[in-house]
C-alpha cells in the first residue's frame, strides 16, 4: 500500500508497471538523435587520418579512451541520479557536486594515467611520445568525463527530463567526442603531426 502512495506522490509508474511501449517512447528519441550525433565523432577521425597514418600506433588506443571516458563519466552520473533521485541533490547544488567530481576526476585521471603510463613504458614497444599522449590524454578525458557526467544528469532534472534515460548516452557520445578531440590535440602537439 505504501508503495502505491509513494508511486502516485512522485506521478510515476514503477520499472515493471510501465508498459513496453511506454518504455521505448521515452528512450527511442534519445537513442536515434545520439546515433545519429555519432556521425561527429567518426567526422573527427576522419579529420586526423593524416594524423593516424603518420601515428599508426595511435590508433590502437581510440577504444581504450573512448572507454574510460565513458565508464568515468557514467560513474559520476550514476551517483548523481541516485542523488537526485534520493533528494540529496537538488539543481542548485550542481557547482559543489561539479566541484567534488572535478577533485574525484583529477585524482582518478592521474592515476589512471600514471598506470598506463608505466604498463606503456614497461610492457610495450610503443615510442615514448606515444605513451606520453595517451596517458595525458587519459587524464584530461577523465576530469572531463566526470564534469560531463555529473552536470548532465542535474542538468537534465531542471529541464524536467528523465536524467535516467537522457543523460547516459548523452554522456558516451559527448565524452566520446571530447576524448577524441583532446588525443589529436595533444598528438598535434607532442609527436608534431
Amino acid at each position: 500500500m505504501m508503495k502505491n502512495t509513494n508511486r502516485a506522490a512522485l506521478g510515476e509508474r514503477s520499472y515493471l508497471d510501465t508498459p513496453v511501449w511506454r518504455v521505448f517512447a521515452s528512450r527511442i528519441p534519445w537513442l536515434l538523435l545520439l546515433m545519429l550525433s555519432a556521425a561527429f565523432t567518426g567526422a573527427i577521425i576522419q579529420r586526423f587520418e593524416s594524423a593516424l597514418a603518420a601515428q599508426v600506433a595511435l590508433t590502437a588506443f581510440i577504444p581504450m579512451l573512448m572507454d574510460t571516458g565513458g565508464n568515468c563519466g557514467s560513474q559520476s552520473s550514476v551517483t548523481v541520479i541516485r542523488g537526485l533521485s534520493l533528494g540529496q541533490i537538488r539543481f542548485g547544488d550542481w557547482l559543489r557536486v561539479l566541484w567534488k567530481e572535478l577533485r574525484v576526476g583529477l585524482l582518478c585521471g592521474a592515476s589512471l594515467a600514471a598506470v598506463n603510463l608505466l604498463r606503456l613504458t614497461l610492457l610495450t614497444a610503443v615510442p615514448a611520445a606515444v605513451a606520453v599522449t595517451v596517458s595525458l590524454t587519459l587524464a584530461v578525458t577523465v576530469v572531463a568525463a566526470k564534469a560531463v557526467g555529473c552536470c548532465l544528469p542535474i542538468l537534465a532534472k531542471g529541464l524536467g527530463l528523465d536524467p535516467a534515460v537522457m543523460a547516459s548516452p548523452f554522456i558516451t557520445t559527448l565524452v566520446d567526442a571530447i576524448s577524441l578531440l583532446t588525443y589529436f590535440g595533444i598528438a598535434s602537439l607532442l609527436l608534431e603531426i
